[in-house]
Parts: structure tokens; C-alpha cells; sequence
């Protein structure tokens, strides 16, 4: 395979644009006080902003200039589309039809291989992205100009950055507490989490819910699994964080029931990978934390801006597992039975995030003094592209940093396409071993 094979060039894309908003963060213009950024501050950024996840070591709102903040804003609508998907609706616009290598490279960044009319697609992805992003913008940008206050030009800018930031599940956002400000007004906090859950879900599932609406039987399984696996999980972390954030006094305990339940509904949908937050996740309690462990690697739904290990990969497990407990000879859902290459794609999927996860975080224990939990918790969040933080990110040393940044972007592209990029190719062995079983358990 050459470097023009979709599943190599993808990466090199995401490179090529981390490396050219690296560029454009480290010029003074980017800056709020025309100084240029340190190159790793950049990079950290640029590819905090393709990879869609958030996580930062300056305040947006502070730091950068408006040329840096919109600078940043294209970077992760870049990213949130995905390089090939971005363009091929290039090509699109300007009348060029979608050639085979257009195809592929959509399909393998999507994480959906197979055929079908792409260009159709793409314009149903367009058509969506810029209809929410859209309704989503002058949503809060009239509630920030009548509620709030704010002024026109400044409730326009704050309303775009974050609908496309939310819309891209980036978590960025344009003031330096998130929306924390915001924690008692649902017009702000819920357009918002709205736009996170819909991209959550993933174009494919958005395409099969506009075909065929709410008919459940005429759903695919993908929709299914994606859908149902959704619904279970928000309602899990919902009542995870009610519960136990209920008396915190830092959080939850001094706001009256309906803020509680609001900013408990918000802080279920965000771990999924959105990364906003309305309240301070370092003062979570430990329990928490490990229910946002829980959220943040399983992250949304596949071929969209999701990141983690995805729904489907740990529906797919569980199912596994279940039918190995119940000693089932098949394993599947909804009268539909999996393929053994699904099984062992979401094996790898899981067990490659792990150890990578694992990996960084014992690297970043062992050169910094920085609590372990936390650590854990911004790995997570890193591979996952979620972005949300206990606030250690800065506190980061260069070589801590570069650790993020790698998480960050193999979580963005993908285990198995980094794996099968860096692979020198598939090798056909003409035979079959022996079979013999080791004892497992």
C-alpha cells in the first residue's frame, strides 16, 4: 500500500492540518497580546482543535486573539467533519463528482465501509451540520442578547463558537469558565447538550431515523444498538450524578431541584464527548469521577464526532459476554446474530484503548507528582476526545503534554486505522495451524 491508500492518508491529513494550525496559532496575530506562542502551546491547541476533544493549557477566551479563536473554531470544524469528508464536499461544491478514491477514504474515516451513494451522504451531512449549527447559534445568541445582556457582536460570536464547538462535540469554549455562568439557564445548557446528543449519535444513524423515521422494525441494527445503548447510558450517568453530586456543596447541594436536575442532564450528555462543563468537575466526588471513567471511554455513537471506544464496540462486548454466561452458540441482538469479525474488531478496539490509555498514564505518573486519579481522568479524556478536565492540563510538563497530544490524535483517527496505516501490509498465510484451547478464567 502507498501513501495515496485511504486508510494511510487519512492520518497524514489530520497531520497536515494539526501542523497547519500549529503554524497559524504560533503567529503574534493569534495572540491577544501580539506575542507568539510557544510552538508547543500551538500544537497542543491546533491538535486539541482537530482532534474535536477540548482540552487545553491556556484560556481560549483570554489568550488568544479573535484571529486565534476563529483560527481555532475552523480547525475543529475541520476536524469534526473529518479531512476526506471535508473534501469531498469541496469537490462537491464546486460540480466535481466523487471518484472511487473519494469514496473509500470517506467510508474508512467514517468507520463505514461500504458502498453506496456517497455524494448523498455528504450532502445530508452538510445540510445537517449547517442547519444546527445554525438554529443552535441564534438560539443562544438571542437568549444571551435579551437575558443576559450581552451585546450584539458579542452574543453573535459566543453563540456560533459554541453551537459549532458543540455541534463538533470540541468542548471548546469561548469564556474562560465554559458555561458555568450558565448553569441555571436551560435555554443556554440545553440547545447545547441537544446538539452534542444529535452528533453523538452518528451520521449513519441519522440517515436511517430520516429514512425511515421512528419505525423501530425498519431501523438497522447499527441504529439500534446505537440508539437504545444511548438512551441507557445518559439515563445511567443521569441518575449516577444526581445521586451522588445531590449534597455537594461544590457542585449540585446549593441549587434548587430544577437546576439540580438540568446540570445533572448536561453532565450525562458532556463525558459522552462534548467536554463543556456547567460545573466544576474538580470538585466532583472520587464516585463521580469514576462513573465519568465509565462514560468517557465507552464516548458516542460510531462515524461521527464521537470519540471513545464507541456504543456499538461495548454493546458488542456485552453481548459477547452475555451469551457466553447464558451458553449461547451465537452472539447478537435484536433477532440479529454478529459476525466474528465484528467480535474481534471490538476486542481489538477495546483492548488497543486500554493499553494505550494505560500506557500514557503510568508514563505521566512517573514525571510528575500530579494524583494519579486526575492523571487517569485527563488520559480518558484525552484518547476519548472528550475534553473535559479536573483542571491538571496545564500543570503538565512538555514531555506530559506530547503524551496528551498523541492520545488526542490516535483517539480522533482511530485505533485500527493508525494500526492498519503503520502495518506494511496485509500478509496472506496460506495455511492454518493446529487448534488447541488454553484454559481461560
Amino acid at each position: 500500500m502507498g501513501l495515496r491508500d485511504p486508510i494511510r492518508l487519512i492520518p497524514i491529513l489530520f497531520l497536515g492540518a494539526i501542523a497547519f494550525g500549529t503554524l497559524l496559532l504560533s503567529l503574534p496575530a493569534a495572540t491577544s497580546d501580539g506575542t507568539p506562542t510557544p510552538i508547543l502551546t500551538a500544537l497542543f491547541t491546533a491538535t486539541s482543535a482537530v482532534a474535536v476533544t477540548g482540552l487545553i493549557v491556556v484560556d481560549t477566551a483570554t489568550y488568544w486573539s479573535i484571529f486565534g479563536q476563529v483560527t481555532i473554531l475552523l480547525l475543529f470544524q475541520i476536524g469534526g467533519l473529518g479531512i476526506m469528508t471535508a473534501a469531498t464536499l469541496f469537490g462537491l461544491m464546486l460540480g466535481r463528482g466523487v471518484g472511487l478514491r473519494d469514496r473509500m477514504a470517506t467510508q474508512v474515516e467514517r468507520n463505514r465501509l461500504e458502498t453506496g451513494d456517497v455524494a448523498a451522504v455528504l450532502k445530508l451531512i452538510l445540510i445537517i451540520t449547517l442547519t444546527v449549527e445554525a438554529i443552535v447559534a441564534a438560539i443562544l445568541a438571542a437568549r444571551l442578547m435579551v437575558t443576559h445582556g450581552a451585546a450584539p457582536s458579542d452574543a453573535i460570536w459566543h453563540g456560533i463558537f459554541h453551537s459549532v464547538s458543540a455541534f463538533n462535540n470540541a468542548g471548546f469554549s469561548s469564556y474562560s469558565d465554559s458555561v458555568m455562568g450558565y448553569q441555571e439557564d436551560p435555554v443556554i445548557l440545553g440547545p447545547i447538550m441537544l446538539a452534542v446528543f444529535i452528533t453523538a449519535l452518528g451520521f449513519p444513524v441519522m440517515q436511517d431515523i430520516r429514512a425511515n423515521r421512528f419505525g423501530w422494525r425498519r431501523w438497522s441494527l447499527h441504529t439500534k444498538i446505537t440508539v437504545s445503548g444511548t438512551l441507557a447510558l445518559l439515563l445511567f450517568g443521569f441518575v449516577s450524578i444526581l445521586w451522588m453530586e445531590w449534597d455537594n456543596q461544590a457542585t449540585l447541594g446549593p441549587m434548587p431541584l430544577g437546576s439540580k436536575i438540568l446540570n445533572a442532564a448536561f453532565h450525562s450528555v458532556m463525558p459522552r464527548t462534548a467536554g463543556f462543563n456547567s460545573l466544576d468537575v474538580g470538585a466532583f466526588e472520587d464516585e463521580t469521577i469514576m462513573v465519568n471513567y465509565l462514560l468517557m471511554f465507552i464516548g458516542g455513537g460510531s462515524a461521527g464526532t464521537a470519540g471513545g471506544i464507541k456504543i456499538t464496540t461495548f454493546v458488542v462486548l456485552f453481548a459477547i459476554v452475555l451469551s457466553e454466561v447464558l451458553g449461547r452458540r451465537d452472539v447478537g441482538l435484536f433477532q440479529r446474530r454478529f459476525g466474528h469479525a465484528v467480535e474481534r474488531q471490538a476486542l481489538s478496539v477495546t483492548v488497543l484503548a486500554a493499553a494505550l490509555i494505560f500506557a500514557a498514564t503510568t508514563y505521566i505518573a512517573s514525571i510528575t507528582t500530579l494524583p494519579l486519579d486526575d492523571i487517569l481522568f485527563e488520559c480518558i479524556s484525552a484518547f476519548s476526545t472528550v475534553g473535559l478536565s479536573t483542571g491538571i492540563t496545564a500543570d503538565l510538563p512538555p514531555a506530559g503534554q506530547l503524551a496528551i497530544i498523541a492520545l488526542m490524535f490516535i483517539g480522533r483517527v482511530g485505533t485500527i486505522t493508525v494500526a492498519t496505516a503503520l502495518a506494511l501490509g496485509k500478509r496472506e498465510i496460506p495455511y492454518r495451524n493446529p487448534q488447541e484451547n488454553p484454559i481461560v478464567g
